[in-house]
């Protein structure tokens, strides 16, 4: 086990990043990002970045970026300043007679294992387990107007290099559109739906549809904490669902797998309570034959750093939604920006301590518009 951090003092930033372009689901869309930024410092003056992933506001999940403002500064911080704790552990501090406010609590955990990482003088990617050093990435489109708009996309993604296409649906939006995209590009092409919980279990005639086009598998077709009814779901269809928002905890994970509710786990470590947790629902579903692999919710290249470390890992076999900085920004917080080759991979920095990234922190200041320092 890695020796203790006592970090003395945490600094909140709130900064205002605007997508390239709309990205739009089916609870809808989104032009720019409210991004909660944490830096870690410990005693001896080393420092440690991480990102909160709550949105701006609860359509994905509950915790917005104001509730974990509020969690962070009330009762997170006063349990972690100016106390040794290890960063395999704090889940466990911070789960103590205190529910919820899972990504909240995983902003500080993650940000200990990266000051950690830095620490060690080692890279994250490393220090968690990490088995490779180049992993395959995939992207996620966003809801178009026509299927012509979503096929020009996904087309344009194949040619770049995209080792799987995640196409977002939503009722009236779902299978002429994907039928469209496997049309035109192919029966070899790696396509999946994603629908964020648009539909019911009445619905499932309708979603047993989409299991001509042969997908990778269909995303949380249904209500954002449930797993009965896609336990039933999942009978009715060939296609294997995979789960995103139910799956907020090792023992939702073991729940999935009893009551057989999908066959597929996304694992997004900022939503699920940081590294630690994400480790242990990576080892279970290993155990019991379910590959996993890593999403996004547009982070910034901060927060794109403990994703690209987490789907180092050897049960990561399915391509995750871990597009390069370009693909969201004009220009990211972080140098190097993260980037893909040619054969649609991306380097882990194994080579580099810490995240393996550097902040661009005259940026992050220029872009602040709410600051907050803790202290031990």
């Amino acid at each position: 086990m890695m020796d203790p951090v006592s970090v003395q003092r945490i600094v909140l930033r709130e900064i205002r990043l605007a997508l390239r372009e709309p990205f739009s689901i089916s609870s809808g869309t989104v032009t720019h990002r409210r991004i909660l930024l944490l830096e870690l410092t410990d005693a001896e003056g080393v420092t440690g970045w991480s990102e909160c992933v709550a949105g701006e506001a609860p359509n994905y999940s509950p915790e917005t970026v104001d509730t974990a403002w509020l969690a962070l500064t009330e009762w997170i911080a006063p349990r972690v300043l100016g106390c040794p704790l290890h960063a395999e552990r704090i889940l466990a501090t911070l789960e103590q007679d205190f529910r919820g406010h899972r990504m909240a609590k995983a902003a500080v955990e993650m940000g200990m294992w990266g000051l950690a990482a830095t620490r060690a003088r080692t890279s994250l990617a490393r220090l968690i387990g990490g088995a490779t050093g180049r992993i395959p990435v995939g992207i996620s489109l966003g809801i178009q107007r026509r299927p012509a708009d979503l096929v020009e996309r996904a087309r344009a993604a194949l040619e770049q290099g995209y080792h799987k296409i995640k196409l977002k649906i939503k009722p009236g939006s779902d299978i002429a559109f994907v039928g469209a995209v496997r049309e035109a590009l192919g029966s070899k092409a790696p396509l999946m739906a994603d629908a964020n919980n648009a539909y019911t279990l009445e619905q499932a005639d309708h979603l047993a549809r989409l299991d001509a086009f042969e997908l990778l598998m269909i995303e949380q077709p249904l209500a954002w904490d449930d797993l009965v009814r896609h336990a039933e779901l999942q009978k009715k269809l060939r296609t294997p669902i995979c789960l995103d928002e139910s799956i907020t905890s090792v023992e939702r994970a073991q729940d999935m797998i009893t009551l057989k509710s999908g066959r597929i786990v996304n694992i997004k470590p900022g939503r699920i309570g940081g590294v630690s947790e994400s480790r242990a629902i990576h080892d279970l579903c290993g155990r019991h034959g379910i590959p996993v692999w890593c999403g996004g919710m547009l982070e910034s290249g901060v927060g794109r750093a403990y994703n690209v470390a987490l789907a180092s890992l050897p049960n990561f076999t399915i391509p995750g939604d871990l597009s390069p900085s370009s693909r969201y920004w004009e220009r990211d917080i972080v140098t190097p920006e993260w980037t893909m080759d040619g054969n649609g991979m991306m380097r882990v920095p194994v080579d580099r301590p810490g995240i393996g990234v550097e902040v661009d922190v005259g940026m992050v200041e220029d872009l602040t518009v709410r600051k907050e320092i803790l202290a031990a």
